[in-house]
C-alpha cells in the first residue's frame, strides 16, 4: 500500500487550493454565516482529550446555537445519557469544531474555536424550554468560520426522501445493547419504553 507520509507529498498530490476555498474563511461570524447558524437544527461537535477524539451530535429547535456576538457562540447542553464525553474533553482541551447542517440545504458550515463550560444561572434560564433549563452551556470563542460546498450532500443524496433507509432494516438500540451485554440489558422492552422515555426527558 502506498502511504502519503509528508505534507509535501500531500500537497503535490492535491495541488494548491482554489482561491474561493481560502477567501471564505474568516475569524468571526458574518451576517451571512449567522443566518446559516440560525437556520440549523443540528450540528456535530468535535472535541479532543487525553483519551482521544470525540464527535457528538447536537440537535434542538433551529437556531439553538446562539450567536452571542460575532466572536462567540453559545450551545445549551440538553438532557442526554450523562456520558459527557465532549464536556470532559473541553475541560482538559478547549479546542472544538462544529459542523452545522440545515435540512434541504447543500452547503454546510464549519466553525473552529475554543470552548468553556458555564452554569451561570441567568444564562441557563435564557435557554429554558418547557420550564426546563440546560444543565450547562458551552461557550465557544470563534477562531475560524467557513462554509463547505455542497458536494458531500449531493453525492450522499442526503435530503432525498426516496433514498432514506427504512429504520426497520437496521438493528435497534435495544438489540445492540442485548447483544453486547448477553441480554442483561436492552432488548425488546428497552425499545418499547424508549418513545415515552424520550418524550419525558427531551429537555
Amino acid at each position: 500500500m502506498s502511504v502519503i507520509a509528508t505534507v509535501a507529498e500531500l500537497e503535490a498530490l492535491y495541488g494548491a487550493p482554489a482561491e474561493t476555498s481560502l477567501a471564505k474563511e474568516v475569524d468571526y461570524i458574518t451576517p451571512q454565516y449567522h443566518a446559516v447558524i440560525a437556520a440549523s437544527p443540528f450540528a456535530a461537535l468535535a472535541t479532543c482529550g487525553p483519551e482521544g477524539l470525540d464527535c457528538s451530535p447536537r440537535g434542538d429547535i433551529a437556531g439553538f446555537v446562539r450567536v452571542h456576538d460575532d466572536k462567540t457562540l453559545m450551545i445549551p447542553d440538553r438532557r442526554g445519557n450523562n456520558r459527557i464525553d465532549s464536556l470532559r474533553n473541553v475541560i482538559r482541551d478547549p479546542r472544538v469544531a462544529l459542523l452545522f447542517l440545515v435540512p434541504g440545504a447543500g452547503m454546510t458550515l464549519r466553525v473552529n474555536g475554543r470552548a468553556y463550560i458555564t452554569t451561570d444561572a441567568d444564562l441557563l434560564a435564557s435557554f429554558e424550554i418547557e420550564k426546563k433549563v440546560p444543565r450547562s452551556v458551552l461557550v465557544v470563542a470563534v477562531d475560524a468560520v467557513y462554509f463547505q460546498c455542497a458536494r458531500a450532500i449531493i453525492r450522499s443524496d442526503l435530503w432525498n426522501a426516496a433514498r432514506h433507509v427504512d429504520p426497520k432494516s437496521l438493528p435497534t438500540p435495544g438489540q445492540i445493547l442485548a447483544e453486547l451485554t448477553a441480554d442483561r440489558i436492552g432488548g425488546e422492552a428497552y425499545d418499547k419504553a424508549w418513545p415515552e422515555r424520550a418524550k419525558q426527558t427531551m429537555w
